[in-house]
């Protein structure tokens, strides 16, 4: 396949094509001595020399296509196309007179009026809608827009507006973005992934659909978010768009609206579970290994909790993986808390952590806070994991509970006597820090927050849930029920607040900060698997981004403005410590490796061609 880099090359398959061309053209004159009259035409019109038009329902013809990578092809090929940029000299070159106004207009130009168009839209999921047919017409504009304009166009390709995107994705649903794999294409996986047409593939992010952001079961129409995740490795990362492949798994739906849905593009069943799914998902596994090597980072995403945590601990040992879920929102999560200890003073191990949710996210984000607090303090992280308690459904999570638990929470079953509600586990636990991950809004309650404010002349309040609608509380309600007290920060983006005079902004805690980066980084020096070191790294390499003006913000998070400095600067971080430990397999090591990270991040300025 072309780089992103190559100019549109002049390719004629000329003797398949001819060869193609005569079969038909004598099938078509064999056509015309039959009877057709009882047949129900299809198509035909005038001109129509090769047949292309012309057919019947049960009448197989054979699609071809005789193509120059110029002209009106060129035109609509998403990798190379300029639109009205391209200058007097290529439009002469590539057979474009006629084909296009005689006006030439600058990219600049072109993200000037994008951006104007974008935003007279009133509805998010309209310009959700416009953005993806410009990566399907134009992927350089695409991703200038997308990063220039990152802070107002973040929350359209991803969280909250994706969501909704999703939802709606049978209804909207105009051209597949990546490869959906279903139980159809069972004992077949590896032929499937031969169809998609990039064979340099570094990224993938797969998910099922079973949980998407906190939105539930949307079957096949979770492919929104490999989508858009992906559409923020390379806008964010400056991972090339050829190397990203998004994939959906496609094992059915629970969700009986969905299977109801005239307009659903999935299998209208039940979901697979157990031993089918599990079959499943390690073909799959073993067919992009095959495929495309151990070196493809795949990225789990948006699988239910039971899963979620099975596949990642199965695969981590053979598989270069990488659950976001868990892992990149713990990364960030944790980062915030660091950063955080400027403002509230002391140490992490000074800190009690009380979590609402205690799933994939929440379970993660404990994990690896329980890591770092045990490397800083050198204490063991069975003792660490003690300063960290997790509310569940059913209360406060304890000991007298634990032989009823998941495996995955039993390491947080710490001795305590049964505690039923949140502000109950509250007011027992006085945490400093507490945090939301529940998927269920409005949890963070006044009463809640004044119990928290009640011991804590500060106190960190993360609610970390998407969508919107579902977030533990508002930015709002955090500093008017605090009395501007509290330092917030949120999963899904929120305006500043003024309260008695101060304006408040509050922070976003979003995966972007991490997966980008860390992804860069794993890519960029081959690494063959992810270690819990690396997180750490990526972790503490994004709090040391955050200013001191910053902090007089309120913000225990730098601007997403700086991003792409950012994410070279984690991945040169989590390349360091893959080296570190002997995990990473592209040799000679660079000297300076942010220089060699901003090297390798792709940039989406039009290119001029031959």
């Amino acid at each position: 396949m072309k780089n992103d880099d190559t100019s549109p090359s002049l390719s004629l398959s000329l003797d398949r094509t001819l060869s193609r061309r005569s079969e038909e053209e004598a099938e078509m004159a064999s056509a015309t001595t039959k009877d057709l009259s009882d047949i129900a035409a299809v198509g035909g019109g005038v001109g129509d020399t090769y047949g292309e038009d012309r057919g019947s329902e049960d009448q197989l013809l054979t699609p071809w296509t005789f193509s120059v990578a110029s002209g009106y092809s060129l035109l609509r090929d998403p990798r190379h196309n300029k639109g009205l940029a391209f200058t007097e000299k290529e439009r002469d070159a590539h057979y474009l007179r006629g084909l296009l106004p005689p006006t030439i207009s600058s990219q600049q130009a072109q993200e000037k009026k994008l951006m104007k168009n974008l935003r007279e839209y009133q509805v998010p999921l309209q310009k959700y809608m416009s953005l993806m047919d410009l990566e399907e017409r134009n992927e350089r504009l695409f991703y200038k827009l997308l990063i220039d304009n990152v802070e107002e166009l973040l929350p359209i390709v991803y969280t909250p507006t994706v969501g909704e995107a999703c939802q709606k994705y049978g209804s909207i649903f105009r051209r597949p973005q990546g490869l959906f794999i279903s139980l159809k294409e069972k004992g077949k996986i590896l032929e499937v992934l031969k169809n998609w047409p990039e064979r340099g593939i570094q990224v993938i992010v797969v998910t099922d659909g079973e949980r998407i952001l906190g939105l539930g079961d949307l079957g096949c129409q979770g492919m929104g978010i490999p989508v858009g995740k992906l559409s923020l490795y390379t806008a964010l990362g400056g991972v090339r768009p050829s190397a990203c492949l998004p994939i959906t798994i496609d094992v059915g739906t629970n969700n009986e609206q969905l299977l109801q849905d005239e307009f659903y593009i999935g299998l209208r069943q039940k979901r697979a579970t157990g031993q089918e799914y599990a079959d499943f998902l390690h073909e799959f596994m073993s067919a992009v290994k095959q495929n495309y090597g151990e070196k493809v980072l795949v990225q789990f995403e948006d699988f239910a909790n039971h899963n979620a945590f099975e596949l990642l601990a199965k695969y981590r040992p053979t598989h270069l993986v990488f659950n976001d879920d868990i892992q990149g929102t713990a990364a960030v999560v944790l980062s915030g808390v660091v950063a955080a200890l400027k403002l509230l003073g002391g140490t992490l191990a000074d800190q009690t952590f009380l979590f609402l949710g205690a799933g994939e996210a929440g379970t993660g984000i404990a994990e690896l806070i329980a890591l770092e607090m045990s490397k800083q303090a050198k204490a063991p992280v069975e003792e660490t994991r003690k300063k960290i308690w997790l509310v569940d459904s059913k209360g406060l999570i304890v000991g007298s509970r634990k032989e009823s638990l998941q495996q995955f929470k039993k390491p947080w079953a710490h001795e305590h006597e049964p505690v039923k509600d949140l502000l109950g586990a509250v007011k027992a636990i006085k945490p400093t820090i507490l945090i939301g991950s529940s998927g269920v809004g409005k949890t963070f309650t006044k009463e809640v927050i004044e119990a928290l404010c009640s011991f804590n002349k500060k106190p960190l309040i993360m609610a970390l849930s998407n969508p919107t609608s579902q977030s533990e509380c508002t930015a709002e309600e955090a500093y008017t029920w605090s009395k501007g007290r509290a330092i917030f920060a949120s999963g899904s983006p929120f305006d500043p607040v003024e309260f008695e005079g101060k304006v408040f902004v509050p922070g976003q805690s979003n995966n972007a900060y991490i997966f980008p980066g860390f992804g860069l980084g794993v890519v960029m020096c081959g690494a063959i698997r992810v270690h819990d070191e690396m997180l750490l790294a990526a972790s503490e390499a994004l709090a040391g981004q955050v200013t001191q003006e910053n902090f007089e913000k309120g913000l225990i998070y730098p601007p997403f403005s700086n991003i792409r400095k950012i994410s070279a600067d984690i991945a040169a971080k989590v390349a360091t410590k893959a080296y570190d430990l002997g995990l990473a397999s592209h040799l000679p090591r660079p000297v300076d490796l942010v220089k060699y990270a901003e090297s390798c991040m792709y940039s989406p300025v039009y290119r001029m061609y031959r």
